[in-house]
């Protein structure tokens, strides 16, 4: 069974989505983003960017981050360069639940570059922790946002 990261939250798909669509707050809830540089202007759409760098000053690398698939409130699919390790694709999942909350699912694998040849199960039980506190800000982020 694979292990992906899930988090459940009161607020509706809509507010998570704002923070979603938000590329100015990536680095609020993507751990190891320490600080956007630029966003395009029609980010979330496919194809968009955002512009950012990674890891701790002094030692920070310029980086980007892809949509490559959107369905509005419901899905984000982003391409990240992961420096040595390649290219990771990251599929972020809202469901509405009956009570008007969301489950919220990450989903991390990388997809080129010489840790795509790691198995799937190895690499989920390597960026779960990882994915699990994104996960985490995003939803303190959201429960906020509703203030």
């Amino acid at each position: 069974m694979a292990r992906i990261a899930t988090i459940e939250t009161s607020v509706a798909p809509a507010r998570v989505w704002e923070i979603l669509a938000d590329g100015w707050r990536y680095a609020a809830w993507v751990v190891g983003a320490s600080r956007i540089r630029a966003v395009d202007p029609a980010w979330p759409q496919r194809d968009t960017r955002i512009h950012h760098s990674v890891g701790l000053w002094p030692l920070l690398l310029d980086d980007h981050t892809e949509v490559r698939e959107v369905v509005r409130e419901r899905q984000l699919v982003l391409r990240a360069r992961a420096w040595l390790f390649g290219k990771a694709e990251i599929a972020i999942s809202l469901e509405p639940d009956h009570d008007g909350g969301t489950r919220i699912t990450m989903a991390e694998h990388v997809v080129e570059g010489p840790y795509a040849l790691v198995p799937d199960r190895v690499q989920e039980e390597m960026v779960l922790p990882r994915n699990q506190e994104c996960l985490r800000r995003l939803v303190l982020l959201a429960e906020g946002a509703t203030e």
